[in-house]
C-alpha cells in the first residue's frame, strides 16, 4: 500500500453516534500499552499521528484514520487498564462492542497482544468475544523486538495456545522499530479484506 494521504477524520467517544462510512474499516484491538499507536503510525509511514503514550489507556476513543480516500484504519480504545474505574471500563466496553455490531463497513479485526508475555484473561475475554460476534481476529504479536529471534516461534505457540484460538488464525510478529511484520499486514489488508 502506497500512503498517499492520512487523515484522522472521525473521533467517537462515549456518547458519540458512530459515523456511517461507505468505505471499507480495518479495526485494531488490545489492551492498554500493546502498541496499537506504534503500529497504526507504522502502516500510515507517520512518526506520531496516532498519539503515543507512556500512560496506557490514552486511546479513550474509536478514532477513524482516512487512508488514501479509500478506506479506514480504526483505533479501538485500549482495555483492561487497571487505573480506570470500573465503570470507565464498562463504558469503554460498550463503546467497542456498539462498534462492532454496528459497523456495516468493517471488514477485520486485528487483536494486538504482546508477545513477550502469555496472553492476558482480558486478552482471553476479547478474543472470544470477536469471534463470538462473527470475526476471525488476525492476531497481530507486538513487541516483537524486545525477545530473541530464537524466542519467536516459542512465544508463538504461547499465544496460540493461550489464546485457544482456531486452527489457521494468522499470527503476524511485528515490531513497531524495526518495521517488520508492516507489509505482510498490508499485503493481508490489501489481498483480502480490501476487494471483497
Amino acid at each position: 500500500m502506497v500512503i498517499k494521504n492520512v487523515n484522522l477524520e472521525t473521533v467517537c467517544g462515549i456518547t458519540s453516534v458512530l459515523p456511517k462510512n461507505t468505505k471499507p474499516e480495518i479495526a485494531f484491538a488490545g489492551k492498554s500499552n500493546v502498541g496499537k499507536s506504534s503500529l497504526i503510525n507504522a502502516l500510515m509511514n507517520r512518526k506520531s499521528y496516532a498519539r503515543i503514550s507512556a500512560t496506557p489507556g490514552k486511546t479513550q476513543t474509536i478514532n477513524y484514520y482516512s487512508i488514501n480516500d479509500e478506506m479506514y484504519l480504526v483505533d479501538l480504545p485500549g482495555y483492561g487498564y487497571a487505573k480506570v474505574s470500573e465503570q470507565e471500563k464498562i463504558k469503554w466496553g460498550q463503546l467497542i462492542e456498539r462498534y462492532l455490531h454496528s459497523s456495516a463497513q468493517l471488514k477485520a479485526v486485528f487483536l494486538l497482544i504482546d508477545i513477550r508475555h502469555a496472553p492476558s484473561e482480558n486478552d482471553r475475554i476479547m478474543y472470544q468475544w470477536i469471534v463470538d460476534q462473527g470475526f476471525h481476529p488476525i492476531i497481530i504479536a507486538t513487541k516483537l523486538d524486545k525477545i530473541k529471534r530464537s524466542q519467536v516461534q516459542k512465544q508463538m505457540k504461547v499465544l496460540r495456545e493461550g489464546l485457544k484460538l482456531i486452527p489457521g488464525t494468522t499470527i503476524i510478529p511485528f515490531s513497531s522499530q524495526t518495521k517488520q511484520g508492516r507489509d505482510e499486514i498490508w499485503d493481508m489488508v490489501e489481498n483480502q479484506f480490501l476487494n471483497q
